[in-house]
């Protein structure tokens, strides 16, 4: 397998078994979608010769599905230290049977939980589906299931959003879950035993913390978590003369869309460690643990731990190599342009990671397969060339997706390579040999500190 189809990370997931015996030559396999349904496939064939693209079809056809499911889904096997899209020509059992080589290979895991650990095979987002292209999607069920695969992802955290945000996706979950707003069966009371439901679970968390500050009213009055969702839930308007099938796809499509704002939406999840900067003279620097998310995009580093992004580049604004050096893990480096004490650097940041090659071929393969898309007729449509985007800048001083420079420990250089004490003011060439092809031109700090 190649690093264009592996992600992993530590979220918890149960453990729950794909295969089970039919019978003498029938196999029964249970695929699971992401909010845990799970959907029962019967083989004619022998499970460890049947490719991915059969159970894809199979699935399709379980749920009523149109052919553009087949672009728009992958099949995944999940467990609780890694994560592997398949290609349409792998065949899953023969791969189950190597999962243990690959904990060894790509994580961090004892020896007991190697052991211990067994993969679930699950119906997911493809990673390679540009976000353009979602968005042309009309089927309510494929809708729902990209929606409850977003939800999950902002419930569990690994789409860190602004508190703004999360209230107005927890107004959309009310809506598409409790139906339209009622005044009278609609109140606070009805949104507290469930309100990890509608808002991410670490921000539920903190209650009794910080995160209230962020709901105070005009008047300085502190609104309840359940009032302040009331109110964004009322906020959520259906269109006049539609059927309710036509209402939730509305629903559905906000929801994403909202989501598409989010550098990291649809990425591939990998785990690594970062150097952390020193604080001080008696210091000692130490490491931070974080999730490296990867799509058609671009690269973001986010803080596993305060659920905010430390920095995201697009492929125009950065070069990348992986090493793997004798006396440590491997390590994916990034370069991007950027300062030091106002005087424009090349910075680079080493990614610990036992994934760090697959991390370098997915990044590699994303870029290629940008460039076989890309025509001068797909650049000038609206909608297209995600590459040639740039986000809209944020107003919001503390936004979860601003780069965090402060918070990381880089290797400033100039052109000839060497870390810096006074350096000079621009950029010669790459530091590394692989780079992406598009225009990597100076990039200014007040530009990239405020995007999305």
């Amino acid at each position: 397998m190649d690093g264009s189809e592996i992600s992993s990370h530590s979220e918890e997931y149960p453990l729950r078994s794909s295969v089970s015996s039919g019978g003498n030559h029938q196999v029964d396999v249970i695929v699971y979608l992401v909010n845990d349904e799970s959907v029962p496939l019967n083989l004619d064939s022998s499970i460890s010769i049947t490719p991915a693209q059969e159970i894809h079809r199979l699935i399709r056809a379980a749920l009523h599905l149109p052919d553009i499911a087949q672009e728009v889904f992958a099949l995944w096997l999940i467990s609780p230290f890694l994560e592997v899209q398949l290609k349409p020509k792998h065949q899953p059992y023969k791969i189950c049977r190597q999962w243990h080589d690959l904990l060894a290979r790509f994580t961090n895991c004892s020896i007991d939980d190697i052991h211990l650990d067994e993969p679930s095979l699950q119906f997911r987002r493809n990673i390679f589906l540009p976000k353009a292209r979602e968005l042309q999607i009309s089927h309510d069920v494929v809708l729902k299931l990209l929606y409850e695969e977003a939800k999950y992802n902002v419930l569990e955290g690994r789409y860190p959003c602004d508190v703004e945000d999360c209230k107005k996706l927890g107004g959309l979950v009310c809506r598409v879950e409790l139906g339209p707003y009622d005044e009278e069966q609609h109140t606070p009371s009805t949104l507290r035993p469930k309100l990890d439901c509608y808002l991410p679970q670490h921000m539920c968390k903190k209650r009794n913390g910080g995160l209230l500050t962020a709901f105070r009213s005009k008047g300085g009055r502190q609104a309840s978590f359940e009032q302040t969702l009331l109110n964004t839930y009322k906020d959520v308007k259906d269109t006049s003369a539609c059927s309710e099938t036509e209402a939730m796809n509305c629903h559905y499509k906000a929801y994403l869309k909202k989501c598409h704002d989010l550098p990291y939406y649809g990425c591939a999840f990998f785990v690594g460690t970062v150097d952390k900067p020193a604080q001080g003279l008696l210091s000692r620097n130490g490491r931070k643990t974080v999730s490296v998310a990867i799509n058609m995009e671009g690269v973001s580093v986010i803080d596993r731990k305060e659920k905010h992004v430390l920095i995201s580049l697009k492929y125009s604004e950065l070069s990348w190599d992986y090493t793997y050096p004798s006396d440590d893990e491997p390590i994916l480096w990034l370069e991007f342009d950027g300062d030091n004490e106002g005087t424009p650097v090349n910075k680079l940041l080493k990614i610990y990671s036992k994934q760090a090659e697959l991390m370098s071929g997915l990044i590699e393969y994303c870029i290629e397969l940008n460039q076989a898309t890309e025509s001068p007729v797909s650049e000038s449509a609206p909608g297209n060339s995600q590459l040639s985007e740039k986000r809209p800048k944020l107003h919001r001083q503390e936004s979860v997706l601003c780069n965090r420079m402060k918070n990381l420990s880089t290797i400033d250089y100039v052109e000839d390579g060497a870390e810096i004490k006074r350096v000079k003011p621009k950029r010669a060439a790459s530091f590394f040999t692989r780079q992406s092809t598009h225009s990597y031109s100076s990039v200014q700090p007040s530009e990239t500190a405020g995007q999305s």
